[in-house]
């Protein structure tokens, strides 16, 4: 990682390629492509700046790990709309990814011609940079959909610049056809680094291609036309199906991982080095590159709690869900003896990754608490739950309660959701065995102290999603295991076409917290807000959140329909935006 860091500065200093969007060009390169592309030493300096696509536990505020909100599992401080409600005239996701496709295919454009490199290093770094490829045009389809297919390096002075520069917005099944061809040749290509942790491998461009196919297996499968999409299409989501378990099966049978003993340890470590569940992690160093994951969980900032309804997802020691527990079902907190209020006894009889996840008391207005070795600094929650699974105590406290000085390990890629897309891959096809469970979900459930799944489990009142049995279990494993983890909460409901979840009206369950009635301050001015039944409500007066078919997809930014007007062209808007 010191390496990349390095190549990463240096990438920056040399400006290559840079394109912010389809049509605003940066000025020329510094350097000449011809001088440039000459070593396979410069080509692997170009590449380092693809993991900057790895936003890991992010930076000051920001990161794919607790930070996102627009979910079920949490209540932020405050309250958090779509993403877009109106369209704004540029989109980052939109401007970036179109720089990273120019770098891409850049290097396919200019490897072949380095006479300096043996085919099979070749194929590796044209493997490398197609996975790239692969991966951006796979974030701006789950993004817009439809989407402008790029394959070539756009060149402003072309004679052909209308195709290149102002091409139509290709049909997002064609798209993502593409994206597995690039996957194909990235798997079979990438033979690089292939003990490395940090670096990209096989093993991670297999790790990628599952996420990829299990999103676009289960998206087609669920998908509506009443909503603006496609109808379903049983064929091809068996198609990708089938692709994500073939490459979750290429990392399941490569010795180099294996699961870790501790749940913990994949997001609260100073070091990841060690850690045979990792396939990809980034690397955090205290005054070199940090982030604020820990600091916005323990510090005076409240904190975007756990839901109760996410919560009450995790199931009893039994391995049974609320309704049918034989376990001390028992929602309400006692006082301890330093005079909080303790959930103690309620995680003791629950999946025990939920108090990896959530602090043993609860924490709210009127009432912080003071976590370890946090000095007089008391933190409190939106929701009453303390989110507790990023911390570490053994952080000297100016690394851990300051904006950007956090300095443990962020899991990029781990085996753990490799496991859950398998089982889920095996579920949504309909031919799910035992020996599948054993191999994949029940190795997690095993490590977490939890009774092992069956292919055939009992019903749950709470599945309200309209699948099986064993789907619904299986989506329930994701959401404990994942908790907080990759913004999967938010991408796994539109993949399902459940985003009518996060209507808060419809659901005002995703925005309730913990019971806390028998506190006196509880409803007044001094402490948090409650509903009827004595549960907080962190659903802030006057604010709504109603679901619409049209945010299953972000509006095409306004700035790129006005250059394609001003050269009399046409890019189509998604549905439902005006």
């Amino acid at each position: 990682m010191k390496k990349h860091t390095i190549y990463s500065m240096a990438i920056a200093a040399l400006a290559l390629a840079g394109c912010d969007n389809l049509l605003d060009q940066s000025p020329k390169d510094q350097f000449s492509n011809d001088n440039f592309w000459t070593s396979e030493d410069n080509v692997e300096i170009f590449a380092n700046s693809f993991y900057d696509e790895f936003t890991g536990y992010g930076s000051s505020g920001s990161g794919v790990f607790y930070f996102p909100t627009l979910n079920d599992n949490q209540a932020s401080n405050g309250f958090t709309e779509w993403t877009y409600k109106t369209i704004p005239s540029s989109i980052s996701l939109w401007s970036d990814s179109y720089k990273y496709l120019r770098r891409a295919n850049l290097m396919i454009e200019k490897i072949p011609g380095i006479s300096g490199m043996g085919e099979a290093a070749k194929n590796n770094w044209l493997g490398f940079a197609r996975l790239f490829r692969a991966y951006e045009h796979y974030q701006l389809v789950r993004a817009f959909g439809d989407i402008v297919y790029v394959d070539k390096v756009l060149d402003v002075s072309a004679s052909d610049k209308d195709l290149y520069l102002y091409g139509e917005r290709k049909d997002r099944d064609e798209v993502m056809d593409k994206v597995l061809e690039d996957l194909n040749f990235a798997v079979a290509n990438i033979t690089g680094n292939s003990s490395s942790r940090v670096l990209v491998n096989a093993a991670v461009a297999q790790a990628i291609k599952a996420e990829i196919c299990l999103y676009e297996g289960t998206f087609c499968k669920y998908r509506s036309s009443s909503d603006g999409q496609k109808a379903p299409d049983p064929s091809r989501a068996e198609k990708y199906l089938n692709e994500a378990k073939t490459a979750c099966l290429a990392i399941m049978g490569n010795p180099m991982y294996s699961l870790n003993s501790s749940y913990i340890a994949n997001y609260n470590s100073l070091d990841l080095a060690g850690n045979e569940e990792m396939i990809l992690y980034k690397k955090y160093v205290y005054g070199v590159m940090a982030h604020s994951t820990i600091d916005y969980t323990c510090s005076s900032t409240m904190q975007s709690g756990m839901t109760k309804a996410a919560f009450d997802s995790f199931l009893f020691l039994d391995g049974k869900p609320l309704a049918s527990t034989s376990c001390d079902k028992s929602d309400h907190p006692v006082k301890d003896a330093d005079g909080q209020w303790s959930i103690a006894a309620m995680l003791g009889v629950r999946d025990p990754r939920l108090s990896a996840c959530v602090d043993p008391v609860l924490m709210y207005k009127g009432h912080g608490y003071v976590r370890f070795g946090m000095g007089s600094m008391e933190t409190t929650s939106s929701t009453g739950y303390g989110v507790l699974k990023f911390d570490n105590s053994t952080l000297e406290l100016s690394h851990r309660n300051n904006t950007g000085s956090n300095e443990t390990d962020g899991p990029i890629f781990w085996l753990a959701e490799v496991y859950l897309d398998y089982a889920e891959a095996c579920a949504e096809l309909g031919s799910i065995t035992q020996s599948d469970l054993d191999n994949s979900v029940n190795k997690l459930r095993t490590r977490a102290g939890m009774p092992a799944m069956t292919v055939n489990p009992d019903s749950d009142p709470a599945n309200n999603m309209g699948v099986s049995n064993i789907i619904w279990e299986i989506r329930r494993e994701r959401r404990v295991e994942l908790m907080y983890d990759n913004n999967d909460r938010y991408w796994s409901l539109i993949r399902w076409h459940q985003l009518d979840k996060l209507d808060v009206d419809k659901y005002p369950e995703q925005m309730r917290g913990a019971y806390v009635k028998d506190d006196a301050l509880a409803g007044t001015a001094q402490g948090p807000a409650i509903d009827s039944d004595g549960y907080i409500n962190a659903r802030p007066a006057g604010k709504e959140r109603s679901y619409d078919a049209k945010y299953y997809l972000y509006p095409i930014p306004s700035g790129q329909i006005d250059l394609y007007e001003a050269e009399g062209k046409t890019l189509s808007q998604n549905f439902g935006w005006k």
